[in-house]
């Protein structure tokens, strides 16, 4: 019996003597025969397990030779730790060393290294792992022109319309050998009836019947302006109010921009004028008012509308202020509530207005309009516009007196009262001889200038407020 057991240990391809050379390695001496023989044996159906599996894995990839990266899987798949530090590029390389006492010991050969030579090879470094992100493919229909999405492509009938407005056809820079007949009031050009057939199929296409017409008689009630106020009262209320005028806000905010553009071109200072103006503002204040509209997409064709009526400098005399008023309205309500969508958009429209009221060579209207969108964005605007920036004083060194500058003059003071209210009792005015109010005095002139200082002395209280801050 003991004769087989012996005979037994002996047979296989991984040897208990292995067994107890790790065992001293690590500290275990003494080990005894059969628990190296039973330790062996189940090493080497480790050994063909592995094997095993990770020949499905050569066999998958359709080759014939057994890769380190088969065995890394089958491994994994075997649900133990992988190897570190082998891959199929490098394979190790075993050298054999025979022991008298033991037999062959083989071990891996450690790679010798010239550090000049590593020292000057060129470094390598790896590339940006596989990262997933998201963007906006499209908002409301309307695709963003960022980097991950891919760039407009003209369409082939607008490069055909261009050609043919240039004087140029496919057939060459000559086009036809017939001259082109000119075009006249009861016949019209080839580019006109193009572009009109080219809107006319976009509007079918994306509008409904019922939309279509709706948009024709909002637009016909509006504009020109009506005398029955009952009709423009239930235009405005309609698009306040209504839910399903998603798909008409682009029109309808493109409308208003070419409506603004055109008005102010013509530069009529006409009462029609500024009351069609006026039917802009209401119309752009009724979209804003309306909360079941998206409109942030449309945000950046919003703006340039409302600055034009507001920073423009020619307006109908009588209609100036109040427009320049009702633009800074709307505009205040458009940042109450979109500016915490939209951080930059409060800076980047005071830094618009803080140029118009400080740049030279503007006119009166232009700063008057500024000072007024200051007050619509807000306190903060308004004292760094006016009072930090020195913009009444830009505004009081231009003015002689008070005489045909009647509406910058209140816009000036509109805005100085919106940062610090005057007392209701009776004022008490700064005395300029006073060695008490003479630094006061002082500081007035500088910050303010001349002309505003000598009417802002009246109410002492109000103009240290003002000159204070708001901590004052």
């Amino acid at each position: 019996m003991n004769g087989k057991q012996k005979a037994q240990m002996q047979t296989g391809i991984y040897k208990p003597e292995s067994i107890k050379d790790i065992a001293e390695s690590l500290g275990i001496n003494n080990l005894s025969d059969h628990v190296a023989s039973a330790l062996a044996s189940d090493v080497e159906y480790r050994i063909h397990q592995v094997v095993e599996e990770a020949s499905r894995f050569m066999r998958h990839a359709r080759r014939t030779t057994l890769m380190p990266s088969d065995i890394d899987h089958a491994l994994r798949v075997l649900n133990i730790e992988p190897l570190y530090g082998h891959s199929p590029a490098h394979p190790p390389r075993f050298r054999k060393v025979l022991v008298p006492s033991s037999g062959p010991v083989y071990f891996v050969e450690d790679e010798e290294l010239d550090f000049d030579k590593v020292l000057k090879e060129e470094k390598i470094f790896l590339p940006k792992g596989v990262s997933w992100t998201a963007h906006w493919l499209a908002v409301e229909g309307v695709q963003p022109l960022i980097p991950e999405n891919p760039p407009s492509i003209p369409r082939s009938d607008e490069t055909a319309e261009q050609q043919i407005v240039n004087g140029q056809t496919q057939n060459g820079a000559g086009g036809s050998q017939f001259p082109p007949t000119p075009p006249s009031p009861s016949r019209p050009t080839p580019q006109s009836v193009k572009r009109t057939s080219n809107k006319q199929s976009l509007v079918k296409h994306v509008l409904s019947r019922e939309l279509q017409l709706y948009y024709n008689r909002l637009t016909g009630s509006l504009i020109p302006p009506p005398t029955d106020q009952a009709k423009r009262s239930a235009a405005l209320a309609s698009l306040r109010i209504d839910a399903g005028l998603q798909s008409l806000l682009p029109y309808l905010v493109r409308w208003v921009a070419e409506g603004v553009v055109n008005s102010l071109k013509a530069g009529l200072s006409t009462e029609a004028e500024g009351r069609t103006l006026e039917v802009w503002l209401e119309v752009l204040g009724a979209l804003l008012e309306n909360s079941n509209f998206f409109i942030e997409p449309y945000l950046h064709q919003i703006l340039p509308p409302l600055l034009s009526i507001l920073l423009t400098a020619t307006l109908p005399p009588s209609h100036s202020t109040p427009l320049r008023t009702l633009a800074a309205q709307t505009l205040s309500r458009l940042l109450t509530a979109h500016s915490t969508t939209y951080p930059s958009l409060s800076p980047r429209l005071m830094k618009t207005l803080l140029l118009a009221l400080i740049s030279p060579g503007k006119s009166k209207g232009t700063r008057e309009g500024a000072v007024r969108g200051l007050m619509g964005v807000g306190k903060e605007a308004t004292r760094k516009g006016l009072v930090e920036s020195g913009g009444v004083k830009v505004v009081g060194d231009e003015i002689d007196s008070e005489a045909g500058n009647e509406s910058l003059v209140t816009a000036v003071f509109d805005a100085l009262i919106s940062l610090r209210m005057p007392a209701a009792d009776e004022p008490i005015p700064l005395d300029a001889e006073s060695e008490v109010d003479k630094p006061i005095v002082e500081g007035l002139r500088e910050t303010f200038g001349d002309f505003f200082a000598r009417r802002m002395m009246n109410d002492g209280e109000w103009a240290k407020a003002i000159l204070s801050g708001p901590g004052g």
